[in-house]
């Protein structure tokens, strides 16, 4: 079984045909994000991500590995290149899921607000630069919220790279990959972010992979 990280507050991600189940319906987000994107992009992108995977661990050393062992062992090793494309998106993609809730965004509780301001300023300052972090993904990727060495910062990562094969440690993350998007919203990114920002984030998920 291909499992994740209890630290990151993600339901399992089993073996084939079985990806984890959404933390919600797939109208649960609507109008920010569709029932007909979620549709795609959980059942068509993130299933094939995970069948991807377990088809390349079929008979390998590798097919009970943990996923966040998965993708930290094939990061940056071209003969591994595949499983860490889809592993990591996997990880990414669970991630994803349960960094957005219906009636989320606004301001986050106290605790994490107090970090936001010492780290950002203010939380308009935060909210400016985790925005426009994200929209400036060049081509496909993701914008995250981390804590790094104690601070909270925003980055971004390209295709599959995450955090999690560096020094941070995620607690929210945007996916900027198009078809997160374009079925909703076109080439309208910077509309997406902000509302998936304002309305959705989840910020009892943040909290809670701060204080894992």
């Amino acid at each position: 079984m291909i499992n994740v990280k209890r630290d990151y507050q993600c339901p399992d991600l089993l073996h084939a045909p079985l990806i984890p189940p959404l933390p919600y319906a797939e109208d649960a987000l609507e109008p920010v994000i569709s029932s007909k994107t979620l549709g795609f992009h959980y059942g068509k992108h993130h299933r094939a991500y995970v069948d991807n995977l377990n088809n390349l661990l079929t008979g390998t050393d590798l097919a009970d590995a943990p996923l966040e062992k998965l993708v930290l062992e094939s990061a940056g090793k071209p003969d591994k290149t595949a499983i860490f494309n889809n592993a990591a998106q996997a990880w990414n993609h669970s991630f994803y899921w349960n960094s957005m809730k219906a009636g989320g965004g606004g301001r986050p509780p106290a605790q994490l607000e107090q970090l936001i301001d010492a780290s950002f300023g203010s939380f308009d300052n935060f909210r400016k630069e985790l925005a426009t972090i994200t929209v400036g993904q060049f081509g496909s990727g993701w914008g995250w919220l981390v804590v790094d060495a104690g601070k909270l910062k925003c980055v971004r990562t390209p295709n599959a790279e995450t955090p999690i094969t560096g020094k941070s440690k995620p607690l929210l993350t945007i996916d900027v990959w198009e078809h997160a998007y374009y079925l909703d919203y076109q080439n309208r990114r910077a509309d997406y972010v902000n509302a998936v920002i304002d309305r959705l984030l989840n910020w009892e998920f943040a909290v809670r992979n701060l204080t894992a």
